[in-house]
């Protein structure tokens, strides 16, 4: 302190502003020692970026040359692979070109020799030809020769040797004529019952219905024999309300535990089975009660009967039926012919009509149609006079059916000519399904009486030795005596005992009439 102040403010100033001025100087050159390395190292770095782009450029053309080679190549294999394709198509070109131009020559050569047979066979005729003429002239002489010889051998004059002529050859004619005709007929017939068989085959094939023999209802279990007097009610008045109700008898007997109900409809017998069973559960049995019961029990029978006869419709696919006509097919379900179900039996022939319509390439739901309602008429065959066939068609008649239909269902049993191909296609499955095994019964008494009637039926001709009814009555075989009956006879015969069959018996199907001499002849009575 003493120092500064011997040495004089001035001298103070001095030296700082020297001092100032060196650290000046010395940050200038501090800044210029940091800006020359920041000039060196920004140099140092430029030059790294340039030799990097550098490389990366030299990278690059050296990935783009390596690609334009491998386009190249690609491009190279792809014209030498078309160029190999065109090739092998030329040369394919031109084998067929060559083996073409082959055939052609083989086949001018081929033209060549027959042109050259042709010429050959040409000249051939001409010769033949010539050599015909030359023998027609010399034939003309000789008959000439002949007629002149022929007529002074005779003494007949030329008409009347050619109506000796013409006698002779129309015999002769007629001779081969009827040779020729029986000849076609035997054939067709032959033909036809082959493709009968094949269409009655495919049909009972593709249609295999199982079959059960039913027998309607017509007894009414009671629980005790007490009820036996509350049903007969006093005085009878409870069974005569009951008969009066219901349309049908009812007999009660000392049979112990049942009462049979007795009517010709199965419809009004099933009604007035279902009423005394309902009856025998309510335990109410009195005149009012069963005229109610009767009346209920009727809507639920005629209900359920139309609902089978929709059912059978849906089954056979057939549609537009009214609803009177789906009662009565259900109605047939209550009806048997021969122990077989009515009902099940009409679905039956409508399917195998189908098949037999459809194997012959008509119209299978037509047929389907005949088949379901063939046999409606019976029905109410109870309450109409007449056959169910005739019954059934006027029924349909009414609810305008096409005449196939109609024809078919008055005809499938043969009682009217059949005016379309469907009636006999229905008869045939009417046939067929009353005929297959387990289908119909009968009972022994009925069944031997059939028999006796059929052999009784074939003994009745003359020149008959043997008959045997065979195929459980299906089939009746007659033996005739060679020397009383020729062929002719024999055939006559056969066709007389099927039409006596026809018209004094009574059977479903058909009976096949086979007679044996020389020959068998066989017939079908239908």
């Amino acid at each position: 302190m003493n120092i500064l102040m011997q040495i004089g403010p001035s001298t103070v100033v001095g030296a700082l502003v020297i001092g100032l001025f060196l650290g000046g100087c010395l940050v200038a050159m501090i800044n210029q020692m940091i800006s020359r390395a920041k000039a060196k190292t920004f140099e140092q770095e430029m030059q790294r970026q340039r030799e990097g782009a550098k490389r990366e450029a030299d990278n690059i053309i050296k990935s783009a040359q390596i690609d334009a080679a491998a386009e190249a190549i690609k491009k190279r294999e792809q014209f030498t692979s078309e160029a190999n394709k065109i090739r092998a198509e030329q040369h394919e070109t031109e084998m067929r070109l060559t083996k073409r131009e082959d055939a052609i020559d083989r086949q001018v050569e081929l033209l060549q020799q027959r042109e050259k047979g042709l010429k050959q066979k040409e000249q051939e005729v001409d010769r033949r030809l010539h050599n015909i003429g030359l023998r027609e002239k010399q034939l003309s002489v000789l008959m000439a020769q002949q007629k002149n010889q022929l007529l002074k051998i005779t003494a007949m004059d030329i008409n009347e040797a050619k109506e000796l002529l013409l006698k002779r050859l129309e015999d002769e004619c007629e001779h081969e004529m009827s040779a020729l005709i029986q000849r076609k007929v035997e054939e067709s017939t032959e033909t036809a019952d082959e493709k009968s068989r094949e269409v009655i085959s495919a049909a009972i094939q593709r249609y295999a219905a199982e079959q059960t023999c039913e027998v309607t209802v017509s007894t009414v279990d009671i629980p005790n024999d007490d009820m036996k007097g509350r049903i007969i009610g006093r005085e009878g008045r409870n069974i005569r309300a009951f008969e009066k109700a219901t349309g049908v008898d009812v007999i009660v007997d000392d049979t112990p535990g049942m009462i049979v109900v007795s009517g010709f409809s199965p419809v009004r017998r099933e009604v007035a089975r279902l009423s005394m069973e309902r009856l025998i559960q309510d335990g109410r049995i009195h005149p009012s009660r069963i005229e109610e019961l009767v009346a209920q029990t009727k809507k639920d029978v005629n209900h359920k009967l139309l609902q089978l006869g929709r059912d059978a419709a849906v089954e056979t696919n057939i549609r537009g039926l009214s609803n009177k006509i789906l009662s009565l097919i259900g109605a047939l379900s209550y009806r048997t012919s021969y122990g077989q179900n009515v009902l099940r039996h009409s679905v039956e022939v409508a399917f195998l009509s189908q098949v037999m319509a459809d194997e012959l390439g008509l119209d299978g739901s037509v047929a389907r149609r005949a088949g379901l309602l063939h046999d409606i008429g019976k029905a109410i065959d109870h309450d109409v006079e007449g056959n169910h066939p005739t019954i059934g068609a006027n029924y349909l008649k009414r609810f305008n059916e096409s005449s196939v239909v109609l024809n078919a269902v008055a005809g499938h049993h043969g009682d009217i000519l059949a005016d379309n191909p469907y009636t006999p296609l229905v008869a045939a499955a009417d046939a067929i399904s009353a005929s297959r095994p387990g289908a119909r019964r009968e009972t022994l008494e009925r069944y031997i009486k059939r028999l006796e009637k059929l052999e009784e039926i074939a003994g009745s001709f003359k020149g008959v030795e043997n008959a045997y009814a065979i195929q459980a009555g299906r089939e009746i075989r007659v033996i005739v005596s060679a020397d009383d009956v020729d062929d002719e006879a024999a055939m006559k015969i056969a066709r007389e005992i099927a039409i006596k069959v026809e018209d004094e018996m009574t059977y479903p199907g058909e009976i096949q009439v086979t007679l044996l001499r020389e020959v068998r002849c066989v017939e079908y009575a239908r």
